[in-house]
């Protein structure tokens, strides 16, 4: 913050997955480099621990749209913290979007990342069948009810259908919202896509802290890090290891672990600590992004950017922009194993896949890097805040 200036009051509002993933992560991040940045933070965690019995559930369903249990909670902490800026993350299913018209009510600006496609699709993938969907996009979210788009259930969709199609309606995007954040330019086309209002959406990336320089020894390998299930292409990645010839190394846990186990060409290293990670990336030759769904910005790719990995990513939504083909890494076309096995053999023996990962670190430097990224959010808090401030319907504005 500059001389003078006092430092900005940030409430950060999250509901934390039952498997911690990418977001939570993110999550834990942002905090810890807005408090370095000097920003006063607080966080309000909502847990799904707490759904713990079939009334749980049922409760949890009815009120999935309007959450009051779980605004109360993040109201409680905004009255004692006094926050200039309510920053929602994940607000489902004990949250509800229903928090932005009560924070803002209050006085206070509000912020909502868009880490996933939840507010416009009941299964929050942009996906069905293992294909892109996006009939929700433009059209009713019931019609996701008749494919049991949320895990599978009819009931459980119809309720997510339910709170997409309830804030849609009430124009809470229009109204209640003073920046959105997307992590990509392709993520953004969608939300607008879906009604959302474009001149309030900003682009800024999940960032990462500086790792240090790359080191310059011998790489080996290929390295998949990410959830073991369905829309990230671990699939397509076993059909294509057994055409390739490079190792190939899987960190993670994920429902489709057992489908995996003894599959010719991986090596399953099940969950590691952050740390080991890192080190795992900094040495292989590249890290594989086999996804088949629209990725937002995977911390997969940032971090392996970081390290100076290239990557080998599906020729698919906003990984098809993430990476530059032949220059930060190689594109494969989606659920094409064939394709990811040529590429992949192309990488593990390219001479050149080390130019590659310069290139690559190189993006991480001016788009990823902590420093990067906190400014640009710093910056969109201070535009929601002068919009708070100017306390001007939108609709009148125009906005």
């Amino acid at each position: 913050m500059s001389a003078g200036t006092p430092p900005l009051r940030i409430l950060i509002a999250h509901n934390r997955y039952q498997v911690r993933g990418g977001e939570d992560a993110a999550v834990a991040r942002d905090l810890a480099a807005l408090e370095r940045a000097g920003c006063a933070v607080e966080a309000v965690y909502l847990d799904n621990e707490a759904i713990d019995s079939g009334l749980a559930r049922l409760r949890t369903a009815r009120e999935v749209a309007y959450a009051p249990r779980g605004i109360a909670r993040v109201m409680a902490v905004a009255r004692r913290f006094a926050p200039d800026v309510v920053h929602v993350h994940n607000s489902f299913p004990l949250l509800s979007p229903g928090i932005h018209a009560v924070a803002r009510a209050a006085g206070h600006a509000t912020v909502q990342t868009l880490h996933n496609y939840r507010l416009i699709c009941p299964g929050a993938l942009l996906m069905r069948d293992g294909t892109p969907c996006e009939i929700c996009v433009t059209g009713s979210p019931f019609q996701a009810v008749r494919f049991g788009c949320y895990r599978g259930s009819r009931v459980g969709t119809l309720a997510v259908a339910r709170m997409v199609d309830s804030h849609r309606r009430a124009g809470t995007w229009r109204r209640d919202v003073d920046r959105f954040v997307a992590l990509t330019p392709f993520a953004r086309e969608r939300f607008v896509a879906a009604g959302f209002p474009a001149e309030r959406i900003r682009i800024r990336a999940n960032g990462l802290p500086d790792p240090g320089p790359p080191s310059d020894a011998p790489r080996d390998g290929i390295l998949y890090v990410g959830r073991l299930s369905l829309e990230k292409g671990v699939l397509v990645l076993a059909e294509a290891a057994a055409r390739s010839r490079a190792r190939i190394t899987v960190i993670g846990e994920g429902p489709l672990a057992g489908a995996l186990a003894g599959h010719p060409g991986l090596d399953l290293r099940g969950p590691c600590a952050p740390d080991a990670v890192q080190a795992a990336m900094a040495q292989a030759v590249a890290v594989v992004i086999p996804s088949v769904c629209y990725e937002g910005l995977p911390m997969a790719m940032v971090e392996s950017f970081a390290v100076g990995t290239p990557v080998v990513a599906s020729r698919i939504g906003s990984l098809a922009s993430l990476v530059t083909d032949g220059t930060t890494g190689l594109l494969a076309e989606a659920g094409d194993p064939a394709d990811l096995a040529r590429a992949l053999d192309r990488i593990h023996n390219d001479p050149a896949a080390a130019t590659m990962g310069r290139a690559a670190r190189a993006v991480y430097e001016r788009e990823w890097r902590e420093d990067v990224t906190t400014r640009a959010l710093l910056e969109i808090y201070r535009e929601a805040v002068a919009a708070r401030a100017a306390d001007v319907p939108h609709a009148r504005t125009g906005t």
